[in-house]
């Protein structure tokens, strides 16, 4: 089946779940236009239906092919790509100075949702781009902008982002490029690396590689990381295109999933070395780095709330289509939808529920930056960038831990015939699997999330959004409306564990940090849950209490299920955190053996 983006689903989501509204009534979005931000996203909803879905099947199929130094796209790709850009979504959140259209961070992020969903191969390469635009705009020269930023921004030229090598993952510290200064005050870039989205293709004429590199008389480590901008061919004085550039793809990796993503071993420097430009100043290229980096895993999280809400919609379509058996009770001889039986109904619902905090949490991440960016009062901009900055990690680990989840029941919701790839259950299985590890590992989120996030001014941040959630569920239990159940109970309970764990992780990061590094998956989970829990019943009270608001029982069960069945876990996860700290420090004994 095709992809239908819920548009009102996103709609109450972002308005009421990531508190878009809120802000706009606060000031916080000066031209805001709701009409125009609906209309925006029902015209995405039909290109990613009409253009992008069809492919995503045929890109999985086909894949990619390097030949003759260049790669070759799935087939449709290229023609896609130039529709997507004439149709300008590549410009949708770029400066308006550059030709961008300089709508919300939050509007293109329920875009990048579309996108993920009908094609997440394909939602890769603007996503990528789009991180090259935002460290340009922030760091690059007014020279390097002026060449450069119109053409990421317009779509004509991608962007690529380079920091893995074989002996460099999560410890970019240990990469090995080299820079070397030239005479004119560019740089000659030589080295590998791995592992590099959209690191060649045929969809533009120009590529825009961001690489990290180290000069010769650079420190060790981070701290002497320089950013570069590496042209794959370069531009003439006129904007035409010159010469290419020494930086080749040598290979293309055969990967689980995102076939028709190619995945490019990247070389510099058989030759005189890759012309290179630097982006900020020398050895500053993590802070610059970053700036893609933080953009590009709100995207990845993205990718998992689409990859899931992909994965719901195709396994609802099959339990009400596929026959087999009856329901419980059922007096009749004829076989049912499988949609009838209580654990296929538990698995949907599972399934739906997830995908939807999810998606809350990833539209509040973005509605953050948003305020941060456009509000004219200095103390919410702080604030706004500092909760922006503790849901960052959330978006992504928890968004893309749930899309794998998702996808997987997805399999299960089909039987045998979703572990036959025709079906395309697989598929979304294969291709949720990478979002949890690319963009920093969830892992990594966790414990960025630990470790530099949760103490910010005391955990202030925290206590605050505590705060708000508490305020929510005071309303549903004031609500008295018995189609929430034990809703409000079990949110309360919830929030709870989350003060507990925070106040616990506090004190054992001061006094033992290695006890407060091993619960931090846990208490990332933790996080996510309680806090996606507590959008999902604003989300169901705004329903109920705005016109247009759809079906409010639909939202208010939808919040009931989640409460009852994920939230409830909250507790379970407190005694992770706090218990097993012992049991992980311990584990040498059985590890090391």
């Amino acid at each position: 089946m095709t992809y239908r983006a819920p548009i009102h689903d996103m709609l109450l989501s972002l308005n009421h779940g990531a508190g878009l509204q809120a802000a706009v009534s606060a000031g916080h979005y000066s031209d805001f236009d709701g009409d125009l931000a609906s209309a925006v996203f029902e015209e995405a909803g039909r290109f990613a239906t009409e253009v992008l879905a069809p492919l995503n099947q045929i890109g999985d199929k086909e894949g990619v092919k390097l030949q003759n130094g260049g790669v070759t796209t799935a087939p449709g790709w290229k023609d896609a790509y130039a529709r997507w850009t004439a149709a300008g979504w590549n410009a949708v959140s770029g400066p308006e100075a550059f030709g961008g259209q300089g709508l919300p961070t939050a509007i293109n992020a329920v875009c990048s949702e579309i996108w993920s969903a009908a094609n997440m191969s394909f939602g890769l390469c603007p996503m990528l781009t789009l991180s090259a635009i935002e460290a340009l705009h922030a760091h690059g020269s007014d020279e390097l902008k002026k060449i450069y930023l119109e053409k990421l921004v317009s779509g004509d030229w991608t962007g690529t982002m380079q920091l893995t090598e074989p002996q460099a993952g999560s410890d970019v510290g240990a990469l090995r490029s080299r820079a070397e200064r030239a005479p004119d005050g560019s740089y000659r870039l030589s080295g590998t690396k791995i592992y590099i989205t959209y690191g060649d293709h045929d969809m533009t004429d120009n590529i825009v590689h961001f690489v990290l590199a180290r000069l010769p008389d650079a420190p060790a480590g981070t701290k002497g990381i320089s950013l570069f901008l590496v042209p794959k061919f370069l531009v003439n004085e006129d904007g035409s295109l010159g010469e290419r550039n020494d930086i080749y793809p040598s290979g293309i990796e055969h990967k689980l999933g995102i076939h028709a993503s190619p995945t490019c071993t990247m070389t510099m420097g058989d030759k005189d070395g890759a012309v290179g430009y630097l982006i900020g100043e020398e050895n500053r290229g993590m802070a610059c780095m970053f700036t893609m980096m933080n953009q590009a895993r709100i995207g990845v999280g993205l990718e998992g709330v689409g990859i899931a809400d992909r994965a719901y919609q195709q396994a609802l379509a099959f339990a009400q289509e596929r026959k087999q058996g009856r329901a419980p009770g059922s007096k009749g001889h004829d076989m049912q939808p499988i949609i009838v039986q209580p654990d296929v109904k538990r698995m949907l619902m599972q399934m739906r529920s997830l995908t939807a905090a999810a998606r809350s949490i990833c539209y509040a991440t973005a509605v953050a930056l948003d305020v941060a960016a456009r509000s004219t009062d200095p103390k919410v901009r702080a604030d706004a960038a500092a909760r922006g900055a503790l849901l960052t990690p959330v978006a992504k680990a928890f968004s893309t831990d749930i899309g794998i989840e998702v996808a997987s029941l997805g399999v299960q919701v089909h039987g045998g015939m979703g572990f036959i790839e025709d079906t395309g259950a697989a598929q979304h299985y294969r291709d949720a699997r990478i979002a949890a590890i690319y963009e920093g590992t969830n892992g990594i989120q966790a414990i960025d999330l630990v470790t530099r996030k949760l103490g910010v001014h005391g955990g202030a941040s925290v206590w605050a959004l505590l705060d708000e959630l508490s305020s929510i569920v005071s309303r549903v239990e004031a609500s008295n409306d018995p189609s929430f159940g034990t809703t409000g109970a079990k949110l309360r309970d919830a929030l709870g564990s989350l003060d507990r764990t925070s106040k616990w992780l506090l004190e054992r990061l001061a006094a033992a940090p290695s006890d407060a590094l091993a619960g931090a998956t846990p208490y990332l989970r933790l996080f996510g849950s309680a806090v996606g829990g507590c959008m999902l019943a604003n989300e169901a009270m705004a329903a109920k209490e705005i016109s247009g608001g759809g079906d409010p029982a639909r939202y208010v069960t939808l919040a009931r299920f989640f409460a009852e069945n994920v939230a409830v876990q909250a507790g379970s996860l407190e005694r992770t955190v706090i218990d097993s700290a012992e049991s992980v420090t311990a584990a040498d004994a059985v590890l090391l053996a």
